[in-house]
């Protein structure tokens, strides 16, 4: 046997075997980074413009949405470079963590500095609007160029439909325990630092210095297993010929991935209001201070992380889409309690907080579940393996739907006559209508969301019998191939 013939025989080996626990491990660091920084901007930069910088609720809602927009359209353009990246150190993905982590970091810092472009609240807004487009912009980029091909991994470290759940479970354990790491951060700094800008300030820095360390530990941690995947790949992969555009038609040809980006669509969309209207409600409808919101989210966020590895073990046993209804059927029974949530009912708040906690777990699990199984099916078709693409419109489709609902939120805050603020001064007591609005924004608006997404669930095709005929024939062919 030549050196080539046992290297490939040794890279088959590595595939076929389980993923260790180290693997996993390093696999889910690798949501960590972006996940402190994507809820501290869910749960924080909407109220951070309005309150902080002193932003018209209109015009910080115009901003959150054109970084979204952008962020939406780079993302299948770098999917699809990912895809055609060849690096024999590195594999397709890894460069693009490795070399984009420190930008990314430095971008999700600067969003935190108010700049002095006035001297008063009266003076310009505009120049401020603007440093922050620009900011915003460029920190989306950097957030896709580690994020989206990270995301596209899940299917180059296993095969295995129900290894799928296990490995997206520890990603989510991560990603939630990010976000409730930056949480306790901001109760910690909050009650630790007195004024307001500055407290932001330090907890960007905190959490940027976390980030890309994890980026580094996944980076290094996969490299193994994902340059086996890409031998294997490189030796069983037809050449591509298709065009960009004939790619996206092929991938918008696929049934079941139509259902999988509207599921996540929707349920996320529903996660990300609600996270963003969150610190509003418990300041204005339940008069408590800001330094109690993250107190609230860490109910929610703990919940959820508890729930994440209950919920991977039922979907083994009872499925996907049971355990997808399930959870969501707790999310709007928790959804509606907040909507009718009055001053003083502190504990019944924690109550639906832990409810909504169930329910937002499987928010994160299942749809990410689901994709790679779209993928193998796409492969079965084409010959061709394309994550990237698929993983880009997947979560282009969802951020623009995020974008628009947050841009929604932020002007219905500003036509319901919402107060903004700036760093030091007095926190406004708001109208009615604005109240009003701020509850319809944690309630109803988000129980539409899930509800859709549950229909789309219920008619989505792919069962693990049908996974598992797709992955036969898949294994025929390579074994024709090989012969």
């Amino acid at each position: 046997m030549n050196d080539s013939a046992a290297d490939g025989d040794a890279q088959r080996d590595i595939l076929s075997e389980k993923l260790d626990f180290k693997t996993k491990l390093a696999y889910g660091a690798g949501d960590l980074g972006p996940a402190i920084t994507a809820n501290i901007s869910v749960f924080y930069l909407l109220f951070f413009f309005t309150n902080i910088a002193g932003i018209p609720a209109g015009l910080a809602g115009a901003i959150l949405m054109i970084g979204k927009i952008w962020d939406g359209i780079n993302d299948p353009v770098i999917g699809f470079l990912s895809d055609k990246t060849k690096s024999l150190r590195w594999g397709r993905r890894l460069p693009w963590m490795f070399y984009g982590a420190i930008p990314f970091g430095i971008f999700f810092f600067l969003q935190w500095i108010v700049p002095q472009f006035r001297a008063n609240q009266s003076d310009n807004i505009w120049p401020m609007f603007w440093y922050y487009v620009v900011i915003g912009v460029l920190s989306q980029s950097f957030f896709t160029v580690v994020n989206l091909p990270y995301t596209a991994m899940t299917p180059e470290l296993t095969q295995d439909y129900d290894e799928r759940t296990s490995l997206n479970s520890f990603r989510f354990t991560f990603s939630i325990g990010g976000s409730i790491l930056s949480l306790i951060l901001a109760q910690i700094v909050f009650s630790q630092i007195a004024d307001r800008q500055q407290r932001y300030l330090v907890l960007a820095a905190i959490c940027t210095v976390i980030s890309i360390l994890a980026l580094y530990w996944c980076v290094f941690g996969v490299r193994d297993r994902i340059l086996a995947f890409e031998t294997k790949r490189i030796q069983s992969e037809e050449p591509a010929s298709l065009s960009f555009l004939e790619q996206l038609k092929i991938v918008f040809s696929n049934r079941p991935f139509l259902f999988v980006i509207g599921i996540y669509l929707f349920s996320w969309l529903g996660v990300q209001i609600t996270a963003s209207i969150i610190p509003y409600f418990v300041v204005y409808c339940m008069g408590l201070k800001e330094s109690d919101v993250p107190t609230l989210l860490i109910a929610v966020q703990g919940t959820a992380l508890l729930m994440l590895f209950v919920w991977g073990a039922l979907s083994k046993k009872i499925g996907k889409k049971v355990v997808y209804f399930l959870g969501m059927s707790l999310w709007i029974i928790a959804a509606t309690g907040l909507f009718f949530l009055q001053p003083g009912q502190i504990v019944l708040m924690y109550l639906m907080a832990v409810m909504a906690g169930v329910g937002v777990s499987t928010a994160y699990l299942i749809p990410w579940s689901m994709i790679p199984d779209v993928i193998e099916l796409d492969e079965l078709q084409t010959g061709q393996r394309r994550e990237g693409i698929f993983y880009g419109f997947m979560v282009l489709l969802q951020k623009f739907g995020l974008a628009f609902g947050l841009f929604l939120v932020g002007n219905a805050l500003q036509v319901s006559g919402f107060k903004a603020s700036v760093a030091g001064s007095i926190i406004p007591t708001q109208p009615e209508s604005a109240l009003f609005a701020i509850r319809v924004a944690v309630g109803p608006i988000p129980t539409v969301c899930v509800i859709l997404g549950l229909v789309l669930t219920y008619f989505y095709p792919i069962t693990r019998e049908m996974h598992a005929e797709i992955m036969l024939k898949l294994k025929e062919r390579q074994e024709k191939k090989g012969s």
